[in-house]
């Protein structure tokens, strides 16, 4: 039989905590996402009227394929990556979009604040 002292035993109930803590960054927070996304809105929208212009709509983003919405004549180069727009490919595309996709046709420098991100990321996930 294995005995473990009450130290030991109080380490190993709170291991989970700890693992859990870094296992994925806290949520962002979709109000802050809102007005993260106004840099956004002068190519994307969003919402049940949302149509492409200047970029696609982004309704249903995370989980679509790049370049399938029909309302937007994409560039080649994101026709071709083969990217599902998960959290982390959008985070990576927000960061640095011609570093992902060297030839996108999106004119943005990028997001460099994760938080920002993680809010816009939870502001999109409400537009299914």
């Amino acid at each position: 039989m294995i005995r473990l002292s009450l130290s030991a035993l109080l380490a190993l109930a709170a291991m989970p905590l700890v693992l859990s803590a870094h296992a994925a960054p806290p949520p962002g927070d979709p109000v802050a996402g809102a007005a993260a996304f106004r840099k956004c809105a002068s190519c994307h929208q969003v919402g049940p009227a949302a149509r492409g212009g200047f970029g696609p709509q982004l309704n249903g983003i995370i989980g679509r394929r790049a370049a399938a919405s029909t309302d937007y004549a994409y560039s080649a180069a994101l026709r071709r990556s083969g990217i599902v727009w998960t959290d982390a490919a959008l985070a990576r595309f927000l960061r640095d979009p011609d570093a992902m996709v060297p030839g996108t046709k999106m004119r943005f420098w990028g997001i460099g604040d994760e938080r920002q991100i993680a809010n816009l990321l939870a502001y999109l996930r409400q537009y299914p």
